[in-house]
């Protein structure tokens, strides 16, 4: 069964709506979250309204929806399974710059909850949509897969590093996939995306750790490890993007 034209929006509303609801039912309280302008290496800015209180932090963002904009108005083509791959991270990739900017501008527990658990609902998409290339369109597998991805948000309840657990372990599944997919169908241009996409995870993880330590330098003063940390998150989305739609093309043909 092809997925229907507007089942994107549908589906990534759902999939928000569902989250949204069980963070605010409560019951993820004990998650253990770092909550607090404490937690970021740049300082807030006297004067300006919380909702860009650290300036760079906050408006990175942008960089989110952008690229989710770019993709989803560019996602032409027939309609089909690869253009509903496309346009469903787009979508999440639009969605997730104002629940990050929430997080940051509430400073609330559950903002920083909602953050966490899209984190890896998206590392999880990537995952599929490499499935997909590899062995076509299998939209059980596919719900599976999230659903499991949705589930593994519980090791956040059992452990105060559970989300630090789930979240590796969706990068080296991503990897992985990536990894299968560009041995049996990329070339040297899709490698080099590869690459890229790799350091920039690498990025994404390390200059977030280490966001004080950096702060001591004066180059990451103001534009801190963790705004760099998001830059290179907006890239490795966009190497996902160019690797996976290179792919589906060369698929096609």
């Amino acid at each position: 069964m092809k997925p229907e034209v507007g089942a994107p929006v549908w589906h990534v509303a759902a999939g928000l709506a569902v989250c949204s609801g069980a963070v605010a039912s409560g019951a993820f309280d004990s998650v253990h979250t770092e909550v607090g302008y404490k937690y970021y290496a740049e300082p807030t800015v006297l004067g300006l309204p919380a909702v860009v209180a650290m300036p760079a932090n906050c408006l990175v963002n942008v960089a989110y929806m952008l690229l989710g904009w770019h993709w989803l108005s560019s996602s032409g083509g027939p309609r089909g399974p690869a253009r509903y791959l496309r346009e469903v991270f787009a979508l999440m990739a639009l969605a997730y710059g104002p629940v990050q900017w929430v997080r940051l501008w509430t400073q609330s527990h559950r903002a920083a909850v909602l953050d966490q658990w899209a984190t890896l609902l998206i590392f999880a998409w990537a995952a599929v949509w490499c499935h997909f290339l590899e062995h076509g369109w299998q939209p059980n597998t596919f719900f599976a897969m999230e659903t499991v991805s949705l589930a593994s948000y519980g090791l956040a309840v059992l452990h105060p590093q559970g989300f630090e657990l789930a979240l590796g372990a969706h990068i080296v599944i991503v990897v992985w996939k990536v990894l299968q997919v560009q041995h049996h169908l990329g070339d040297a241009t899709s490698m080099g995306i590869v690459v890229l996409g790799m350091i920039s995870c690498l990025g994404f993880v390390c200059l977030k750790l280490w966001d004080h330590e950096l702060a001591h330098w004066t180059p990451f003063s103001r534009l801190t490890g963790h705004f760099w940390s998001k830059i290179c998150d907006v890239l490795q989305f966009h190497c996902a993007f160019l690797f996976c739609s290179r792919l589906s093309k060369q698929c096609a043909q």
